[in-house]
């Protein structure tokens, strides 16, 4: 009996060992998503909408590659890893992403160290940011690149007249998932190889598996709808983007979001009761 309870004790010593660090590791990513939410939600409509366009330009960019490479190789799952440039431009350059903005700024609300305002501001001003600057671009990638048409068209098509169904709002669910939980991968770590990891990983599930992201995608629409060859309107992109927005607020909220908050349920308190 008591070598059993000394085995016991020992196994608890080194539980508790191997998950301190564990714990100072969420502490630490906690403090840095607050800070770095508070810093996001605080800022003028000015950097909002320019951190925002420069966001859109950046995932056209990646948009551009991923075309180029599904046109050359018929394969979209290299397309999907092509796609990567866009996302590495967002972490490198600090830009603004609006289904980024799923996590960090809705932890630090929860805290208490911004208001819903502030979130409803960030989230506006950068998805129609995001849409400006991605337009742009794909105007000019229209101009410059006659022989990507067919491809834009085909990929627009794709997701501009996808009824709303069972399969396609799941695919905007898994879509919302995967980007709020890269950035969680990203904001758990000071690793830059691993940050880079992690983009690459999200854009080739987002692009190569041709899930339904409201940006992504809809750049794909513009830029079929730019050729003048597509065979539906902006409303139709409308009607796909309000369903697809929806179900990547519910895959990155509900199936992201939401469980570290309740991980980190303590550390919320703690922050609430600081904050007043």
């Amino acid at each position: 009996m008591t070598e059993r309870r000394e085995h016991a004790q020992q196994d608890r010593h080194v539980i508790g060992e191997s998950d301190g660090p564990m714990e100072d590791a969420l502490e630490a990513a906690f403090d840095r998503q607050v800070s770095e939410g508070a810093q996001r939600l605080g800022r003028p409509w000015r950097e909002v909408l320019v951190t925002g366009f420069f966001g859109g330009t950046e995932v056209a960019i990646g948009v551009l590659a991923l075309v180029a490479v599904v046109h050359a190789t018929g394969n979209p799952l290299l397309g999907g890893l092509a796609f990567s440039v866009g996302f590495l431009a967002l972490l490198l350059g600090r830009s603004e992403l609006f289904t980024e903005g799923f996590l960090i700024p809705v932890v630090t609300v929860a805290a208490k160290r911004a208001g819903p305002v502030q979130l409803a501001k960030l989230w506006g001003g950068t998805l129609a940011a995001n849409l400006v600057g991605g337009w742009l671009i794909m105007w000019l990638v229209v101009l410059a690149f006659p022989a990507l048409h067919e491809e834009l068209v085909t990929s627009g098509t794709h997701f501009a007249t996808a009824p709303l169904s069972a399969e396609t709002f799941a695919l905007a669910v898994l879509a919302g998932m995967v980007i709020t939980l890269m950035t969680r991968m990203q904001h758990g770590t000071d690793d830059m190889p691993a940050k880079i990891v992690a983009a690459v990983a999200a854009a080739f599930l987002l692009a190569g598996l041709e899930m339904f992201h409201s940006i992504l995608d809809s750049l794909l629409i513009f830029g079929a709808l730019r050729t003048g060859d597509a065979t539906f309107g902006y409303l139709d992109w409308l009607q796909w983007f309000a369903y697809t927005v929806a179900g990547n607020m519910l895959g990155g909220l509900g199936l992201v979001t939401l469980l570290r908050l309740v991980r980190s349920k303590e550390r919320l308190e703690d922050e609430r009761e600081a904050a007043g």
